[in-house]
């Protein structure tokens, strides 16, 4: 059974696909039980990503990295998370928030901070959500002050990857008091190892347990005025493109944990008997498998649609969503009913069914939730 096949996927991708998967079998897959139990960080697995060019792959070759595709990357991808999806996005989050810095930022920002980040030298991420504000861009409440030469911040952000490790991150602040709401909010650079930011690990979570995320405090830190990315003002508008992107992506994420769980589910039914025949004869089973597979390949065809048009610029904030939507959802109710299928067994934290249940319930809430998602649907109808 194949269910990441490359019918799906453009010629240009192929071939980095089948990389991926060879990498995610040989140094994901079997890191992965370990990692979930300890919730340490993979950084032998991430090196093996920067050595093999999966970390900042989507850099331009300009700035040093492999200059990658949506699609291609999008394949990566679905092989990382269907190996495991807290070391998927442990190396993918190496380099969350340079697609904007690559479009908006200056050559010299460019050559500061991608460079770092393409050669493994430099780790960086990405703050927007705070402790009373997720989905509601607009209504994000961290300030950035411009002060003489430059901007001082105040505030706090929440599950921001790589928040203690990183090198420096992207920083969704408020700067203006329009009556334009989507006009009120600017993007910068900033530093982890300058006064006044302080970052701490947010332990103990559900799922994806070997990816970082941390609690920010900006308590009067100051920045170059140089460190302002695009213009002022537009913040809002530069993260809803680079949504359009990273929304696909995280509906490749979907792809790759509905596969783990079908696979999973498909192998334990054929391995055990009741009532002195094989689970997997029972007809209700039959249905089950048949209604996974069915809802799986429909996400998967719409998220390779949605690469296409999100790559070519037609209804791309529609197309992400949708596949967004489509591809997280059908990832938990396919985890739901494999770990239904496995009774028991299903429960126990050493399964690799458990862990993907666990790991599924996060994509759906990133990048904003389902609802936000039929939103946008209907909005851009």
């Amino acid at each position: 059974m194949e269910l990441l096949s490359e019918n799906s996927v453009p010629a240009e991708a192929r071939a980095i696909k089948q990389q991926a998967r060879e990498f995610a079998s040989k140094e994901i897959k079997p890191a992965a039980p370990e990692h979930f139990k300890s919730g340490e960080y993979p950084a032998a697995v991430v090196e093996a990503a920067q050595n093999a060019g999966f970390v900042g792959q989507e850099i331009s070759q300009e700035y040093g990295g492999q200059g990658r595709s949506l699609a291609q990357v999008v394949g990566t991808i679905e092989e990382f998370f269907r190996a495991d999806a807290g070391i998927g996005l442990a190396i993918l989050g190496q380099s969350f928030g340079t697609g904007i810095l690559e479009e908006f930022g200056t050559h010299s920002q460019k050559e500061e901070f991608l460079r770092s980040v393409a050669t493994g030298d430099a780790t960086t991420g990405m703050a927007i959500s705070e402790p009373e504000t997720g989905s509601d861009l607009a209504g994000v409440a961290t300030r950035a002050r411009k002060d003489g030469d430059g901007w001082v911040i105040n505030g706090e952000k929440y599950w921001i990857g790589h928040g203690v490790s990183a090198d420096w991150i992207t920083v969704y602040a408020r700067t203006e008091d329009t009556d334009d709401r989507h006009s009120n909010h600017s993007l910068f650079i900033v530093p982890t190892d300058i006064a006044g930011y302080e970052a701490e690990h947010i332990p103990e979570k559900m799922g994806m347990r070997a990816s970082e995320q941390a609690h920010i405090t900006f308590d009067g830190c100051r920045i170059p005025a140089e460190y302002l990315v695009g213009n002022r003002g537009d913040g809002f508008r530069m993260l809803a493109k680079f949504f359009n992107h990273g929304r696909t992506r995280v509906a490749g994420q979907g792809i790759g944990l509905a596969a783990a769980a079908i696979e999973e589910a498909w192998e334990f039914v054929h391995d055990r008997e009741e009532f002195g025949q094989s689970v997997a004869d029972f007809q209700s089973v039959q249905h089950d498998l048949a209604e996974m597979r069915t809802e799986f390949e429909s996400a998967r065809a719409l998220l390779w649609q949605a690469i296409d048009r999100v790559e070519s610029g037609d209804s791309s904030e529609r197309w992400a969503s949708m596949a967004k939507l489509k591809a997280t959802e059908t990832a938990t109710d396919c985890a739901e009913t494999a770990i239904q299928l496995h009774g028991g067994r299903g429960i126990i934290d050493d399964s690799r069914i458990s862990r993907v249940y666990r790991d599924a319930r996060n994509p759906v809430i990133y990048e904003g939730v389902s609802a936000i998602h039929r939103d946008i649907i209907y909005q851009n109808f």
